[in-house]
């Protein structure tokens, strides 16, 4: 169940919010601005209260129009997104948000990765920006640190259920979802007829493509980041935590499907002989660009990227694993979020509200090919026809949304620490991951202390 909570606001204008019930189905630092901003003292986090008690009368179910949020007087907002195509748009359609407003945006690149570990600093500093862009796996640490307001402004029923749960957090709906994104295997068409069927068929023609010397690869993903790995783990019955990645007392990240998932992990590296270190996320794109790698595999967030390269490429679903199953990727929703220490908390949300709506949304799309979760997008022409677009969504059957557990921050360095040895030293996978589980344990522990 997804609610929304009621809670005052410590500003001019006071919102009544509402306890809504749906039933959900289940990074520099260079400045570009757009306008002008000013510099506030160190701000006071508007913390919501505690959700209504069977004591309290519940609030009327009616969600504010739009047009009845209004800035307020003399507001300025600061926004946080990724580099390239997500910031040329945003400085772009901040513009017309300034022309219809009256509300000046300064832009500020922010790896949408990047940002929950800044925010944590930043924000109660009065240095974050008022609405940022993160990764849903990283709301359950933002909302237990008191940095995200919830977004009591749009209808969760105008998006992809899968989008409203992931950006919630304890049955509250907290984000403002950009887009719904999982990785798949790139092919370049001018090197490949069609995509391999297999990883069997994938390594077979790796071997025979292969040109080491001469910087030619048949193959290549970034072998230490869990994030990509992880979907040969879950097509091996392995898992983050237990009861749909909610359980922090249930890691399966030793279990013996994880266990045979390394051990084909580092098996690949027969058709990739290079470390970890070798094989970075922008090493194999340019490789991808020249024409020099037949089969990447990467996320929507890299096709306008080939596209402006002239690459000829398709995209194909994660080939089937030795075993006959389908890797199971992780899927992830961007989405923006409202910071809790913003002074202008109504003209960030109506920003917020602006740039998700369906006409910027399907802006959005052409200019950065990202999938938009807005169930009236999904017949949008642009998006139902488009080639890249449909074998995202073919690959997205098989993922498993990331867990948002605070929990789940925990995870990503001590399993990157096992991929690394996994696959540049070789040797039996199980000690590797027993170590990161117990690393995880005892971040957990010490959480909870």
């Amino acid at each position: 169940m997804i609610k929304k909570i009621a809670y005052k606001r410590l500003l001019p204008l006071l919102i009544t919010v509402v306890m809504m019930l749906g039933v959900i189905a289940g990074c520099g630092t260079d400045t570009k601005v757009v306008g002008e901003t000013e510099t506030d003292d160190a701000p006071v986090r508007q913390t919501p209260p505690a959700t209504d008690t069977p004591d309290q009368p519940a609030e009327p179910d009616v969600t504010p129009e739009p047009e009845g949020l209004q800035p307020e007087p003399g507001a300025v907002l600061k926004i946080w997104d990724s580099e390239g195509p997500e910031g040329n748009w945003l400085m772009e359609v901040t513009k017309q948000f300034t022309d219809k407003y009256g509300v000046e945006v300064t832009y500020e690149p922010v790896g949408h990765t990047d940002s929950p570990a800044k925010m944590k600093t930043d924000g109660p500093a009065g240095l974050g920006a008022d609405v940022f862009s993160a990764p849903h796996d990283h709301l359950g640490g933002l909302v237990t640190a008191g940095l995200v307001y919830p977004n009591d402004v749009s209808d969760p029923a105008e998006y992809m259920d899968a989008a409203v749960q992931g950006t919630s957090y304890d049955g509250v709906w907290y984000g403002y979802p950009v887009a719904i994104e999982t990785y798949a295997l790139f092919y370049n068409k001018d090197l490949v007829a069609e995509p391999p069927k297999t990883f069997d068929e994938l390594i077979t023609f790796s071997k025979s493509f292969n040109d080491i010397k001469n910087n030619k690869y048949g193959f290549m993903m970034e072998a230490a980041n869990f994030y990509y790995i992880y979907s040969f783990m879950s097509g091996y019955g392995g898992y983050v935590f237990g009861n749909n990645g909610t359980n922090r007392n249930d890691i399966g990240l030793n279990s013996p499907g994880a266990v045979e998932a390394l051990k084909f992990h580092q098996s690949l590296k027969e058709i990739l002989p290079l470390n970890t270190a070798d094989i970075n996320y922008d090493i194999k794109s340019a490789l991808f660009n020249e024409g020099n790698l037949a089969f990447d595999i990467d996320g929507p967030w890299a096709i306008r990227g080939h596209m402006d390269a002239g690459v000829n490429f398709g995209i194909a679903p994660l080939p089937l694993l030795p075993n006959g199953k389908n890797p199971q990727s992780f899927s992830g929703i961007r989405a923006f979020y409202v910071n809790s220490y913003t002074k202008y908390s109504n003209a960030a949300m109506l920003l917020a509200q602006f740039l998700t709506s369906k006409e910027l949304l399907a802006d959005r799309f052409t200019n950065t090919n990202q999938i938009p979760p807005r169930k009236d997008l999904l017949d949008d022409p642009a998006i139902k026809n488009d080639e890249y677009s449909a074998a995202i969504l073919n690959q997205a059957q098989y993922a498993q949304a990331m867990p948002n557990i605070p929990e789940m921050s925990s995870v990503w360095t001590p399993m990157a620490t096992a991929l690394e040895e996994n696959w540049n030293k070789g040797g039996d996978p199980k000690p590797l991951l027993d170590n990161a589980v117990n690393s995880i344990q005892d971040a957990l522990a010490a959480q909870s202390q």
